[in-house]
């Protein structure tokens, strides 16, 4: 049987590491808030970079999402029929 290994957020490292960033961040916007605010604007524009990185990692970039062997008019016919029908239907 294949079993797959847990992420890594939900071990016990995982744990420890998610309440080391969550203690660390609340300290350091306790005693550090007016640096924090006065950087803001480009910590909004530096997390752009690394969301996009981290929202595109689960399935494989901007590559197509065909299957294979199948061209992007064979994928999109069909649901252009539906369409016609279910528009017929109402009619």
């Amino acid at each position: 049987m294949d079993r797959q290994k847990p992420s890594f957020w939900k071990t016990p490292a995982g744990f420890a590491a998610l309440v080391l960033i969550g203690t660390v961040s609340y300290f350091l916007l306790i005693e550090h808030r007016q640096h924090i605010w006065q950087f803001l604007p480009f910590l909004i524009l530096l997390a752009c970079p690394f969301l996009h990185l981290f929202m595109h990692g689960s399935h494989g970039g901007h590559g197509g999402h065909q299957h294979r062997g199948e061209s992007e008019q064979d994928a999109y016919q069909p649901g252009v029929e539906d369409g016609r029908k279910d528009h017929e239907h109402h009619h």
